[in-house]
């Protein structure tokens, strides 16, 4: 049975009173020493997804948070649809995040559902409290050109009937990578998807907006990151926010699918700690 490391928990409580989980993998002492990196999971996941990092030598070369988004993981789940369709209130989770963890110009990681997130940080913030920004299949527009054919499976998650969303949360996972996962891990992963009610799936989807504005004033060291294989958010979802960005580069991982951090964990912690060093002020 996977189980991660122990760390250090905390939680932040948001401008509009929504309490956060929080999970610092420095060891004790350490923080302050080693340059920040913040990890942001994707829709119905949770921290749990960064076990390939938070377990590995990288976790001793940075200090690793990550956290679970509201309605996630061990966080509130309050059942209130503007709770999740506010940019403002994302935004001012994530800032709360960093500002209450004391993290200094973190780089910021973001995987899929998480890109609207970091975006929607970014519009209202700005850049300048971070040192870089990776997006990892990240969603930086929500055009149904952008989406692959396992899109679909999304608003099936978001069904009140279990009998229809259990299943596709099972099917959703399976999409998320290019070669069946061992039993053990489907099973991890499978777990705290569940967390997630339908109910507040639902109120994630009808998060939309505009993102170009944002992606163009984007000042920071940016790379992105893409499967080739994604069948959820296709390759032509990363190269529009390269196409927005001018100091973006892409880095796209053969034979790979929606999850690069779990299906390449030692390329993509390789270039993590790459660009984190190139990102450093």
């Amino acid at each position: 049975m996977l189980s991660l490391p122990p760390r250090a928990t905390t939680r932040v409580v948001a401008p509009d009173g929504v309490a956060v989980a929080v999970q610092d993998w420095a060891t004790p002492g350490s923080a302050g020493h080693k340059p920040d990196v913040l990890l942001v999971h994707g829709f119905s996941q949770s921290h749990g997804c960064w076990l390939p990092q938070v377990a590995s030598p990288l976790a001793q070369q940075l200090r690793l948070v990550t956290y679970d988004l509201r309605g996630h993981g061990a966080s509130d789940k309050p059942d209130s649809a503007p709770l999740y369709q506010s940019s403002a209130a994302w935004a001012g989770e994530l800032q709360s995040v960093i500002t209450q963890t004391g993290l200094h110009k973190p780089v910021l990681v973001v995987w899929s559902y998480a890109g609207r997130i970091a975006l929607d940080y970014l519009d209202r913030y700005g850049d300048s409290q971070i040192s870089g920004l990776m997006m990892v299949n990240a969603t930086s527009h929500t055009h149904s050109d952008f989406m692959g054919p396992a899109a679909r499976l999304l608003a099936q998650t978001c069904d009140p009937d279990p009998a229809i969303s259990d299943p596709a949360v099972i099917a959703m996972l399976q999409a998320c990578v290019a070669q069946p996962l061992p039993d053990d891990e489907f099973a991890y992963m499978l777990a705290y998807n569940r967390l997630v009610p339908a109910a507040l799936r639902a109120h994630l989807r009808k998060h939309t907006r505009d993102y170009q504005a944002v992606l163009q004033s984007l000042r920071v060291p940016v790379r992105v990151i893409h499967g080739e294989l994604d069948a959820i958010n296709l390759l032509a979802m990363s190269q529009h926010t390269v196409a927005q960005v001018p100091q973006a580069r892409l880095s796209v991982y053969e034979g790979v699918a929606h999850t690069p951090f779990w299906e390449a964990p030692a390329r993509f912690n390789t270039e993590l700690a790459q660009f984190v060093s190139e990102s450093r002020p």
